[in-house]
């Protein structure tokens, strides 16, 4: 096995250690009971990892057409960037600042171990180095660092890298045994958190957070050495039952913390992040803010969601706004039906949040995961779920999700829905009161019935369907294809909807993106107006999507 943390080693890595993950997700989620006892933190590790892994796989595929491999410097910083944009809970999030503090170090060179004697002299003192920087950072994100945590099982594998790494005077360790060392100091650190934590001890469980970094430099030390360490036990000091609905509630109910979880992504300068730290600080707790160079990552619980989400406003861009209700989340029963649909923007999500359904966000280039729609059938807490993905590239997507949801007892009917508007459509005549078949034949029905069409600005000169368009022309995409090719958005749109009124319809949707004026929303409906006076028109506002404009027929 190679003793370089190269590209293709950081790209391993990130595969290894997502598989692990998903092997012991249930394991890690079931000691989940600190800072609050909600079950999750295994698929929180899980779904950051993933959004490594993503991050990761598109460099070595933006370089598949040439003959170079991606630099190790590239590699590491995506593995870093991913996990920051797709960081959940608070362990994830600081599993991010770990992997970005890492990355300072490993990015700045060649790969760890390249061009050193033997097994990779210096290599170790380059790790300890990485490791080193990564436990501080991940401290320094955290507005009150507490010991027993995955701070604590960071900080004794850096110390253990760096002991081995001067083991051996000028030379040190190599690679090889730095990581080794890494692995043997968080794993003893790792079991000293139950006598650490007060409500560790009392729930007989070592810290989640930090069994899962274990499993991630267990997965390091794989890829570096080509063997697997000894697993820690399973069901190692483990609740007799996993954490449930009832022992949540308890939690907050006992110790008084705050109802919410809030968590979203920041686009803001370091002053502004500095002021929104202290504001966040006095709101709430298990405050963690993430990541730098204009983008972070912020996590944090609270009473007042509200007060929360508005100082991100005052601070900068806040999006992927995600507000989570620990004691309603741990309280609610299952209900019989729910409705998972990804949308493209903000706008619509809010949409389809009021009529009913559990969204998922997906932002342009930034195609949700099968881990990040699993999780989202598990938030709808309901018997039987139906998947809408609105987009054809991510059917294979929600095909892998609908069934690794079903071997969890969940009854899931995927409605290959192609584009949001056809979504819209089937959500409307959504009705969780009749037979689960019935329900889904008549969404089917109503996306099938639904032409859908979207205008986009050409990024270059290429073949089309409808021609050669050059870069900045206007397409007019219907049903996936380019049909128009214009030079102005509000006369294509018109052409493509004389196209899609043609064959007939009773209801035009338009999806207007967010920098699209209300004026080109009136010219259309008058255009619709004036040419088809029994055709309905109805507008809603998108936010920030791929698409300027999106389009639907019914």
């Amino acid at each position: 096995m190679p003793q370089t943390l190269d590209a293709a080693a950081v790209r391993s890595w990130c595969a290894l250690a997502l598989e692990a993950l998903g092997r012991e997700r249930e394991e890690i989620d079931a000691i989940n009971v600190y800072p609050v006892a909600d079950g999750d933190t295994g698929t929180n590790l899980y779904l950051t990892v993933e959004s490594a892994t993503q991050a990761v796989e598109a460099v070595f595929a933006a370089h598949e057409t040439g003959a170079l491999v991606p630099a190790p410097a590239d590699a590491v910083r995506a593995m870093a960037h991913g996990a920051l944009i797709g960081a959940r809970g608070n362990s994830g999030t600081i599993l991010a600042q770990l992997l970005r503090g890492m990355a300072e170090v490993l990015a700045d060179g060649d790969a760890v171990g390249a061009g050193d004697p033997g097994d990779g002299r210096h290599g170790g003192h380059r790790l300890a180095l990485a490791l080193r920087r990564a436990a501080e950072l991940a401290r320094e994100a955290v507005a009150h660092p507490v010991e027993g945590t995955i701070l604590s099982v960071a900080s004794a594998a850096a110390e253990a890298a760096g002991t081995a790494a001067r083991a051996d005077g000028a030379h040190g360790a190599g690679t090889a045994e730095a990581v080794r060392a890494a692995y043997a100091g968080a794993r003893t650190a790792l079991d000293a958190t139950t006598g650490q934590l007060d409500v560790l001890g009392r729930a007989g469980v070592v810290d989640a957070g930090g069994r899962g970094l274990l499993t991630v430099l267990g997965a390091l030390v794989r890829c570096l050495t080509g063997d697997a360490p000894a697993p820690f036990p399973a069901g190692h000091r483990r609740r007799e039952s996993p954490v449930g609905a009832d022992s949540a509630a308890e939690a907050c109910d006992a110790e008084g913390g705050p109802a919410f979880e809030v968590i979203y992504l920041l686009e803001a300068d370091d002053a502004a992040v500095a002021r929104l730290r202290a504001r966040l600080d006095g709101l709430g707790n298990s405050l963690v803010i993430v990541g730098g160079d204009g983008l972070w990552n912020v996590h944090v619980h609270v009473d007042d969601a509200g007060a929360a989400v508005e100082a991100g406003v005052e601070a900068g861009r806040p999006y992927r706004i995600r507000i989570t209700h620990f004691v309603a989340a741990a309280e609610e029963s299952r209900v019989q039906r729910a409705v998972v649909a990804v949308v493209p923007g903000e706008g619509l999500a809010g949409l389809c949040a009021e009529a009913g359904a559990t969204t998922v966000l997906a932002r342009p280039g930034e195609p949700p995961a099968s881990g990040e729609l699993v999780e989202a059938i598990r938030r709808a807490h309901a018997r039987e779920v139906v998947l809408m993905p609105n987009d054809e590239a991510l059917r294979h997507t929600a095909a892998a999700a609908a069934e690794q949801a079903r071997t969890e007892g969940v009854r899931v009917a995927l409605i290959p829905t192609r584009a949001a508007v056809q979504g819209i459509a089937a959500l409307a005549v959504h009705q969780p009161d009749r037979r689960f078949d019935e329900d889904v034949v008549a969404m089917t029905s109503a996306a099938g019935a639904t032409r859908y069409a979207e205008l986009a600005v050409a990024e270059r000169q290429s073949w089309t369907m409808a021609g050669i368009c050059q870069a900045g022309d206007v397409l007019g995409l219907i049903d996936g294809d380019v049909a128009v090719i214009g030079s102005d958005l509000a006369a294509t749109a018109e052409t493509v909807l004389s196209r899609m009124l043609s064959a007939g319809g009773e209801l035009v949707t338009l999806v207007l993106g967010e920098d699209v004026p209300e004026t080109l929303a009136a010219r259309l409906e008058s255009y619709v107006r004036e040419g088809h006076l029994a055709v309905d028109t109805v507008v809603y506002r998108g936010g920030r999507q791929s698409a300027p404009l999106l389009v639907g027929v019914e």
